[in-house]
Parts: C-alpha cells; structure tokens; sequence
C-alpha cells in the first residue's frame, strides 16, 4: 500500500505541475495570439477596401461600356461625314433628292395615270424686290426706345 500511495502521490504531483503550467502564458502564445490578431486586422481592412471597391468597379464597366458604344458612333458618324462630304454623293442627292440638273438637261417627273396635270409656270422672281433683312429704324424711334425703354408712338 506505502507503493500505492507514492504512486498516487507522484501522480497527483505531475497533475499539479500539468496543470500549473497549463495555467501560465510562455512567450510563443504570446506571438502567436498577436501575431493571429494582426492577421485578422489586416482581413478585416482588406474585406472592407474590397466590398468599397466594389460600386467603384461597377461604374467603371458602365462608363467604359458607354464610351465603347460612343467611339463606335463616332467612327460610324466619321465614315458618314467623309461619304456625305464627296462629290460623288453631292451629285446624286442633287440629282435624286434635290430635283437639280445641269445646264441644258430636263428634268422629268413621271406623274401617275389618270390624273389632270396642269402645267405649272413657275413664277418669275426679281431678286431687287426680295429684301432679307428688316427696314432700320430711323435714329428719333431708337432714342426714343433708349429713353423711355417703350417702343415709339404710332401717331409721330
């Protein structure tokens, strides 16, 4: 039994020492929990910057969209201006849309059957008689206008 009884107290003596030293904190679970809070810091900041980010990324694909749809309309529009701009479509829309010829042509309008036609004669047009531009006042109706800011009596 005394055997008995020096095992069990050499027994409980590792248990107390066990447990003492399970108790203390040594320096490497010191890092490690400092190390492993810098770390979950760090996640934390980056998953916020990341989750920021991300409206920032979704107005960028939409302006970048927007702008690749705009340089292709302008290269559409370019292409047009340069095709619009040549002789070649000059003559023809002339020719086609605007009902023009060339000195000593006639110009044909084909006229459906079974309609009267009657000839129209264009009416003759003096260009002395055509003004562009409205008549100046006299100098007494813009003093007037300027000094009593009212259009001048019609009775004058």
């Amino acid at each position: 039994m005394a055997r008995m009884n020096t095992k069990s107290s050499s027994s409980q003596n590792n248990d107390r020492a066990v447990r003492a030293r399970g108790g203390q904190v040594n320096s490497v679970q010191v890092m490690f929990a400092v190390i492993l809070a810098v770390v979950l810091l760090l996640a934390i900041n980056f998953s916020s910057r990341i989750s920021a980010a991300q409206p920032l990324q979704e107005a960028f694909t939409r302006v970048q969209t927007e702008i690749d749809q705009l340089e292709t309309e302008h290269v559409r529009l370019t292409a047009l201006r340069d095709a619009v701009m040549s002789d070649a479509y000059v003559e023809s829309w002339a020719r086609d849309d605007g009902k023009m010829m060339r000195p000593g042509e006639m110009l044909y309008v084909p006229v459906p059957s079974g309609v009267a036609v009657e000839e129209a004669v264009p009416p003759l047009v003096v260009m002395a008689d055509i003004e562009t531009s409205e008549a100046e006042p006299e100098s007494w109706e813009l003093w007037w206008a300027l000094f009593f800011d009212s259009p001048p009596p019609d009775g004058a």
